[in-house]
């Protein structure tokens, strides 16, 4: 940079600012003194030279006074109001030729006053210029250039006039001003530097509490707020209901929760892609907007289930009705350009009593919601007397369960799984059972769901498996036995680890098969395909369950391990009636013995069915027709029996259906 830059930079105005915003404050606060020094300091001096004419010693002290006040005032009018940083450039910039032409003026004011006085006026036109000069600087101290253009203007004519006047005192009383001034010079510079760092650091701190706070407001709307529909969340919903609860009790009124949840979004995902289900996720949002009241609390609790909270309810018919309205609302189509979505919505309401907690009252809709997807699917319940008895059974099972010695209580059945090709039965399904010393016998219906919403049915498969591979050792060596794996066990590591630790702990060869269901492997099915893998190099196989009921199933058969496929009961139970049934059945045994894997046919009931399917190339079957579950005694004598000949007595040995 030059010197005539740095120069210009010295006296040009600040860019910073904050900078300039904080100059134009604090001189705003020194404008009056600074003024008003000038003017008192210019009446005194006007005063003491009445000699002088009336031009020098009324009007153009009149005039500089008149320009004075209209400075002060325009600097007034700023001073209680926030000063713009546009708005304190100009005056600041304003200010800097103000003060070179006011320093000029009244130098030259004052010394034109010099020939009309003796020597007492002609100190006080001396003390004038340096004791205002000096007042003046240091009223500009913030301003730096303002301050050294002042300086300059008087200083100057002051020395150069008393020099040449001949004059020894004024010649000294020049030297010491200019001592004077340009040691206040180098204070106001240090001033003004250390005011310049201040202002930076000031600004600094508020940068960064400004960024604290945003960090702040940020994570507390992240930790609050639903970043994809804008809805308060799962922790923000917790909050509202336990308040809404304590207003609703002081107030002796009752409230009511709602959860719904999007019926079978997941095959959104799936067939669309995440970003076409988000979409779906914010237009669920619009439209449970527009329909609720301005009082109602809405939140998302997960993937696709939102929460409302009502406060303004009336009987339990008004919120069947808002249910069926809001559901409704869920069945027009959802049209994108990569397609159309058709989606149904379950909802559960639940209305408040006395006592309730959140999670009481919560837990009641939730149930509900449940309720609704399995028995009114696409529609509203809202809970009732009937649901209360129900989900007190599913507490007391549940706590039974936490509580149960699995070893003890869970016991395992036997399905037998007949090869008509061989003429005799070639394994069991093993079937886990639940009886439990306060609850009695449980159904599987009931408890495996449970037990997979609880986590707890890693250790009832893995109770099942202990108690099937010491079920091989009583066995004849060609039988095998399948145990089934839930979605939990496939997609935990640890879970799949300690499976393969009881089958490897159990010896070789493995004869315990592992049956899979599609829906179980499409939450992660490389996982999955992992941990099987590792159960099949132990010697176990693989058979995919209920086949033809999930989503993709070719690509399962394509990706998995397998070593038999099951087809769903659904297919068997209409194989003489449906030809579509036929079709699939058949389809599925070519490609079966395409792949060199067997196909176990499920839930043979009748003799018809079994015909049928010999007709389409079934050949291992499964059912009441065989052979009903049945204890390991009974798996004993039900091989001795077999033994006799399978065409003679299988509706006696099997328990053929009636």
């Amino acid at each position: 940079m030059s010197a005539i830059e740095r120069l210009v930079q010295y006296f040009a105005v600040p860019e910073d600012p904050e900078l300039v915003q904080a100059q134009a404050l604090a001189f705003s606060r020194q404008v009056p003194l600074m003024y008003g020094i000038l003017l008192v300091n210019s009446l005194a001096l006007a005063l003491t030279h009445a000699g002088a004419p009336d031009l020098l010693r009324l009007y153009v002290p009149g005039l500089l006074t008149l320009f004075c006040g209209a400075r002060v005032a325009v600097w007034w009018r700023s001073r209680g109001s926030s000063i713009t940083y546009v708005k304190a450039r100009r005056l600041l910039r304003s200010t800097l030729w103000v003060s070179a032409l006011l320093g000029i003026g009244f130098s030259s004011w004052a010394l034109s006053l010099y020939p009309y006085g003796g020597p007492y006026q002609q100190a006080h036109i001396a003390f004038f210029m340096g004791i205002t000069s000096i007042g003046c600087v240091y009223c500009l101290m913030h301003l730096r250039g303002a301050a050294t253009m002042v300086a300059l203007s008087v200083i100057t004519p002051f020395v150069a006039f008393f020099l040449i006047s001949g004059n020894l005192v004024f010649s000294a009383l020049a030297v010491n001003l200019v001592l004077v001034v340009g040691a206040l010079m180098v204070v106001l510079l240090g001033n003004y530097r250390d005011f310049a760092a201040l202002v930076a650091s000031r600004a600094e701190m508020e940068r960064k509490q400004a960024e604290t706070q945003r960090l702040s407001d940020e994570n507390h709307r992240l930790a609050n707020v639903d970043s994809l529909t804008g809805l308060p969340n799962g922790r923000s919903f917790e909050r509202h209901l336990q308040e809404a609860l304590d207003q609703a009790e002081a107030q002796q009124a009752r409230i009511a929760v709602a959860r719904l949840d999007l019926d079978g979004f997941k095959s959104v995902n799936d067939i669309f892609g995440q970003v076409t289900g988000d979409r779906v996720l914010v237009e669920v949002t619009k439209r449970i907007n527009a329909l609720r009241r301005p009082s109602t609390f809405v939140a998302r609790l997960g993937s696709n289930s939102f929460a409302l909270i009502l406060t303004e309810i009336d009987d339990e018919a008004a919120l069947q009705a808002c249910g069926d309205v809001l559901t409704e609302a869920m069945r027009p189509a959802f049209a994108f350009k990569v397609g159309t979505v058709h989606l149904s919505a379950s909802a559960g309401f639940a209305a408040s009593q006395p006592g309730d907690t959140a999670d009481t009252l919560f837990d009641r809709a939730d149930y509900a919601t449940g309720v609704a997807k399995r028995e009114a699917r696409g529609h509203a319940l809202v809970f009732s007397e009937r649901h209360a008895d129900e989900l007190s059974r599913v507490r007391r099972m549940e706590h039974a369960l936490h509580t149960a010695d699995l070893e003890q209580e869970i016991y395992i059945l036997f399905q037998p799984q007949f090869d008509i090709a061989l003429n005799r039965t070639t394994g069991y399904e093993v079937l886990a059972r639940w009886r439990s010393p306060t609850l009695g016998e449980v159904s599987p219906g009931e408890f495996i769901p449970l037990a997979e919403r609880t986590g707890m049915i890693s250790k009832i498969t893995q109770t099942v498996l202990r108690k099937a591979l010491a079920m091989t050792e009583t066995l004849p060596r060609p039988l095998r036995l399948s145990v089934n794996l839930s979605a939990h066990d496939l997609g935990s590591t640890t879970a799949m680890e300690a499976i393969a630790t009881l089958v490897e702990q159990a010896g070789r060869p493995c004869r315990v098969d592992f049956e899979i269901t599609e829906t179980a492997v499409m939450r992660d099915i490389g996982q999955a395909n992992e941990g099987l893998l590792a159960l099949l190099a132990l010697g176990s196989r693989i058979a995919l369950d209920d086949f033809g009921t999930g989503h993709s199933s070719l690509t399962h058969v394509q990706k998995l391990p397998l070593d038999r496929i099951k087809v769903d009961r659904s297919f068997v139970n209409e194989v003489t009636s449906d030809p579509t049934s036929r079709a699939i059945i058949k389809t599925t045994v070519d490609l079966c013995r395409n792949l060199g894997i067997s196909c176990v046919f499920e839930g043979i009931e009748t003799e018809e069915q079994l015909d049928a399917l010999l007709g389409l190339g079934g050949t291992v079957m499964q059912g009441y027709l065989f052979g009903r579950p049945m204890s390991a005694d009974k798996v004993l004598e039900h091989i001795a029996d077999e033994n006799q000949g399978w065409q003679r007595h299988r509706r006696r040995i099997f328990g053929a259906a009636s």
